[in-house]
């Protein structure tokens, strides 16, 4: 088994678990350069809010989209627009990746910004 291999097997463990529970989700993903948030609905049939380093607005107040900087900011943006769709509690889920660097940045972000998980 690969390294992907291996972090998508960890992500359907912990997507499965969530899933039992029926609760709202904050989900990311993280490339190389860029890390991209999604709220998504406990039955996983709609997407809340979204916000990633691609978006215009948080592109453009930032030097690199490939850093912790970029991660905190995606954090504070994803909560303030969860918050405003009336969301304040959610499941993490990590899709597999290890909570350290800009996993553990977004994560910090979006508690300090208000949301509970």
């Amino acid at each position: 088994m690969d390294k992907k291999q291996s972090r998508i097997k960890r992500a359907l463990r912990s997507r499965s678990k969530i899933k039992k529970l029926n609760i709202i989700r904050l989900s990311i993903h993280k490339t190389s350069q860029h890390i991209y948030a999604q709220v998504i609905s406990g039955d996983g049939a709609a997407t809340l809010a979204s916000a990633s380093t691609t978006e215009a607005e948080i592109k453009s107040a930032l030097k690199s989209t490939g850093n912790i900087i970029a991660a905190a900011e995606v954090g504070k943006h994803i909560a303030q627009k969860a918050l405003a769709a009336g969301v304040t509690e959610v499941a993490f889920d990590r899709s597999g990746f290890k909570y350290h660097g800009r996993v553990k940045a977004l994560a910090d972000a979006a508690r300090e910004a208000g949301l509970k998980f």
